[in-house]
């Protein structure tokens, strides 16, 4: 298939620049056989006991850092992952590329260029660049929301069920932000069994497909921890003839990557599992998931779940109804439809 099969119209009004008031009344586009529109909140009447719900648990780093170059111009840094020995892996946005070799002036901190492979830069600094982020960074909101980050960033653009001490990502797993205490609290009380594995979300996750042919793209690559537990529930749960829903892509890169290994005693380690049309899923039966953007990875992902029609059908619909579209936006329920 081609890059250009998975192109949409999506309007500028549609774009989530805010989460609402409360997470869970975003409205919920559920696909089954056909459509149906509910409040986020109503979701738990698809879940049946003994269902398996396995969500994302990693926090976001407030990954963006501002600064100047020593020759004064502006540059912005964003973290994609932070390596041993003080270095890190980032993309640089200013007028001009950086000099390998020359130094960034990051506040009270710098940073020195030492290498250069096509988008990326590595940066060493003089002190553990997480320490340094975690004091002067911003939250990482996405390139398609067009505003400053704010305090409501901090506490919004993060789930619930974050787990702090896997301070790893620089995108949030959107698909969780819908969820809030409440609302997990009752998807329990009906027998739900709720695991979560951990992905590092990267920037890389934003990058339109830019290859025509999309077999060519090369995906970008995220680390990822399934436990044992989780996948010895996921057979469980399969054998007791219940469901499994994955909240989010990371979620489900994270599980399939990890059954397709064959080894029952977990995974750790990075993937590059790109998914899409013609991908047999192994492990997840029903995905929540936000819009995505017209012509990425993600959204190829989902037209392998439902199948290529039934997506454009999905997202010709939503943009007809004014559903609110990427990372603050409203959600999916999708069933497994390959075709």
């Amino acid at each position: 298939m081609k890059t250009s099969d998975f192109n949409y119209h999506l309007p500028d009004e549609l774009i989530a620049n805010y989460p609402l008031k409360k997470r869970s009344l975003s409205r919920l586009l559920v696909f089954k056989n056909d459509i149906d529109h509910i409040f986020f909140k109503d979701i738990i009447k698809y879940f049946q006991e003994g269902d398996l719900l396995v969500v994302n648990n990693t926090s976001v780093i407030p990954a963006r850092i501002f600064g100047h170059k020593e020759s004064g111009g502006f540059v912005e840094v964003m973290l994609e992952r932070v390596m041993e020995d003080n270095k890190a892996l980032v993309q640089i946005r200013s007028a001009r590329s950086p000099k390998i070799g020359s130094f960034l002036n990051l506040e009270s901190y710098k940073a020195k260029c030492i290498y250069r492979k096509d988008n990326f830069f590595i940066l060493q600094f003089n002190e553990p660049p997480l320490d340094i982020f975690n004091k002067i960074g911003h939250i990482p909101l996405p390139p398609y929301i067009k505003r400053k980050d704010e305090e409501i960033d901090r506490n919004r653009y993060a789930t619930v069920y974050e787990d702090k001490n896997l301070q790893e990502s620089v995108a949030a797993p959107t698909a969780g932000l819908h969820f809030d205490d409440e609302l997990l609290n009752s998807i329990k009380q009906i027998g739900v069994k709720i695991s979560t594995i951990n992905l590092s979300v990267g920037a890389g996750t934003f990058q339109p497909v830019k290859v025509e042919n999309i077999k060519n793209h090369d995906i970008h690559e995220e680390y990822l921890e399934v436990s044992r537990e989780v996948m010895t529930l996921v057979n469980q749960t399969k054998q007791a003839g219940k469901k499994v829903f994955a909240v989010g892509t990371t979620a489900t890169r994270a599980l399939e990557t990890a059954f397709s290994h064959g080894d029952m005693n977990g995974y750790k380690g990075y993937t590059k599992l790109f998914i899409y049309p013609g991908y047999k899923f192994k492990v997840v039966d029903n995905l929540i998931t936000n819009f995505h953007l017209p012509k990425s990875s993600l959204l190829m992902l989902v037209s392998a779940f439902i199948g290529y029609e039934n997506m454009k059908y999905i997202y010709e619909t939503a943009v007809k109804k004014k559903y609110r579209f990427l990372s603050y936006g409203d959600a999916m329920l999708l069933e497994k439809n390959e075709i």
